[in-house]
């Protein structure tokens, strides 16, 4: 019996797999996903059109259709319209079928033409891997057979579930569904895990939705971004070149006061600041509140820890009314709730000047100063050193 042109072992042969699946992740988070969907870097057109053979080789997957169903994802998510959302469709449904998602709303044209502009539309893509795209896969299999035997086959067979499990399945249902948030934005999205490794990087899926068009998607000291360790290879090899990545924070030492070039920062960040407000003030004082609460009003706190901490339109009725009923009972809670929700309300304002921001924001300080609340009283000076440039 023919056992292929290679007799490997069987660690040889997991090494192997992991291997080319490992690429085609990084064709993926690297160039349909960061370069083509978002536009968030420039690649070389050598290491351009590899990723685009080797998706087609190993994927099938079409490039203006995948970056269509990405982009009409970001555009309608948790509604209705969402390709892909655990929210609408059930975890279930978006973990084990979502290569089956994928294909339904491929073959919807409106999809296609609202959000597939700007995609490789050359002689090769439309004569060969936009109407052939199953040739590749079948070619593939032909030379693992060729190469591997029957052993072929198995390889050949994970690589077709890799993607559609883990990319289809995995981001986009449980990164809709578990995980951490850095960001409280109007959607589910979670960081899986702080480290992207396993998927190139896709695990930081909040942080993706928060800054949609950054090439680099960690944004803690503590995060890794593997696709981002292979952008800046491609970069240093001029092979790519980052165009956009998340705004990164400065600081002064100290400002007395307010000022447009505070007001500039903190509007560019304004995601970081949120995110600031949430574990310098909601967590400390929710937690001093809940330490002092007898055992029955603990568990309500926590809970109100939860939905004060999601993004107001994110919450159901339930949610709301319950969070009333348990901030009616306490004033500290309430409070800092409410400096949330003024904050808040500062940008909500899109059309307001950076002077009328200034005003308010310098009155909401004032306010925070003179409120008693260590919490409050330490975020006010810390807002005053944000900074368009910091000072060396």
């Amino acid at each position: 019996m023919f056992n292929g042109l290679f007799d490997l072992s069987l660690l040889e042969y997991i090494f192997l797999t992991l291997g080319l699946t490992h690429i085609t992740i990084v064709s993926v988070t690297v160039f349909l996903h960061r370069h083509q969907a978002h536009k968030a870097l420039t690649l070389h057109p050598v290491i351009s059109h590899f990723f685009r053979f080797w998706l087609w080789l190993t994927t099938g997957m079409v490039t203006r259709e995948w970056v269509a169903i990405h982009r009409k994802h970001h555009a309608k998510c948790e509604t209705e319209s969402d390709p892909h959302s655990p929210q609408t469709r059930g975890l279930s449904t978006v973990l084990w079928r979502g290569a089956e998602l994928y294909k339904q709303e491929a073959s919807n044209q409106e999809t296609l033409e609202r959000f597939g502009k700007g995609t490789p539309d050359d002689w090769i893509e439309r004569k060969l891997y936009q109407p052939h795209n199953f040739l590749g896969i079948s070619l593939l299999l032909l030379v693992e057979l060729i190469l591997l035997g029957p052993a072929g086959i198995t390889v050949w067979a994970l690589q077709m579930i890799w993607i559609p499990f883990w990319a289809a399945g995995v981001i986009n249902g449980i990164g809709h569904f578990w995980g951490y948030r850095n960001f409280e934005i109007p959607n589910t999205s979670t960081n899986i895990v702080p480290w992207g490794i396993l998927i190139g990087g896709e695990e930081l899926h909040n942080n993706h939705h928060a800054f949609g068009s950054s090439a680099k998607l960690s944004n803690r000291w503590f995060e890794f971004d593997l696709g981002w360790f292979y952008i800046k290879l491609f970069a240093y090899l001029r092979l790519a070149k980052v165009l956009k990545v998340a705004p990164k924070r400065a600081f002064v030492a100290e400002r007395p006061q307010l000022d447009l070039d505070a007001i500039k920062a903190l509007t560019v960040n304004r995601l970081q600041l949120f995110s600031d407000y949430r574990r310098r003030v909601l967590k400390p004082v929710f937690r001093a509140e809940i330490r002092q609460a007898d055992k029955p009003l603990r568990r309500l706190y926590r809970n109100a820890l939860r939905l004060v901490r999601r993004d107001a339109m994110l919450l159901s009725d339930n949610d709301r009314q319950q969070l009333r009923d348990i901030l009616d009972h306490n004033s500290a809670l309430d409070n800092v709730y409410q400096f949330k929700l003024r904050l808040q309300k500062i940008w909500e304002q899109q059309a307001s000047s950076h002077e009328k921001r200034l005003e308010a924001l310098s009155q909401w300080c004032a306010q925070a100063e003179a409120s008693g609340v260590e919490a409050l009283q330490e975020f006010a000076a810390f807002l005053r050193r944000y900074s368009m440039t910091p000072v060396r």
